[in-house]
């Protein structure tokens, strides 16, 4: 405990703590009332979680905060924004491509569903269903279109990508190379065609991927080669 008050007092106690919580600071300031804490507390640039319902306080210093704006001293987390709501809101706004639950969640380390649908009746940000999830958006319509057609472009690349990435069945690599016995000039698109009808569908990205694992495409551009 410290004989003068003084905002040194308090600034000196987050040099040795970091985080502390208001009871710290009333013991450092002698066993001020809280009126007269927070009186002192305002001459500093301060920060209070975002979690444990606001508890603890930790000096502002930008330099400290990752990309999102956010720092996390132990389990303890702040934010630039300082509350929760305003973090949201601004997370929301900078994603180019709008944010879900999950998403916001998973970077604040905290539930969000309460704020994001205050938020949303307050309108201070929208909502539309892309894809499996909701996606939350920015308020201002013409942002809010471009964050909805980044998204969607986004759904539409991943879902290319799993259907590339999906391990080829046995009976899918038999039915293209067959197909190719059959017609062994044909193309990926050709390949296609033919298998119309097969179940279960043969997609062009998978008679793509056989090809590449073949090298079919080389097959009769060097004098010869066969399907092995």
């Amino acid at each position: 405990m410290i004989s003068e008050r003084s905002v040194e007092g308090v600034r000196n106690l987050f040099a040795a703590e970091t985080v502390v919580d208001f009871r710290q600071i009333r013991t450092a300031l002698g066993d001020a009332s809280a009126m007269t804490a927070f009186r002192y507390l305002r001459q500093l640039p301060y920060r209070r979680s975002y979690n444990h319902n606001g508890r603890y306080y930790c000096l502002y210093e930008p330099s400290l905060h990752d990309r999102f704006g956010l720092r996390n001293v132990g389990d303890v987390c702040f934010s630039v924004d300082g509350s929760l709501g305003h973090t949201v809101r601004r997370l929301v706004y900078e994603a180019p491509v709008g944010a879900t639950h999950r998403e916001l969640q998973e970077r604040l380390g905290v539930r969000v569903h309460n704020t994001l649908l205050t938020l949303l009746r307050r309108g201070e940000i929208g909502r539309e269903r892309l894809g499996p999830a909701y996606v939350y958006l920015h308020s201002d319509t013409d942002v809010r279109r471009e964050q909805i057609r980044r998204r969607q472009a986004l759904i539409d690349a991943r879902e290319a990508e799993r259907q590339v990435e999906k391990p080829l069945a046995d009976e899918t690599v038999i039915a293209v190379l067959l197909t190719l016995l059959r017609h062994p000039e044909a193309k990926t698109a050709e390949v296609v065609r033919f298998l119309r009808g097969h179940s279960p569908p043969i997609a062009l990205q998978q008679v793509e991927a056989v090809f590449t694992r073949y090298d079919l495409d080389q097959i009769g551009k060097k004098g010869g080669g066969s399907i092995s």
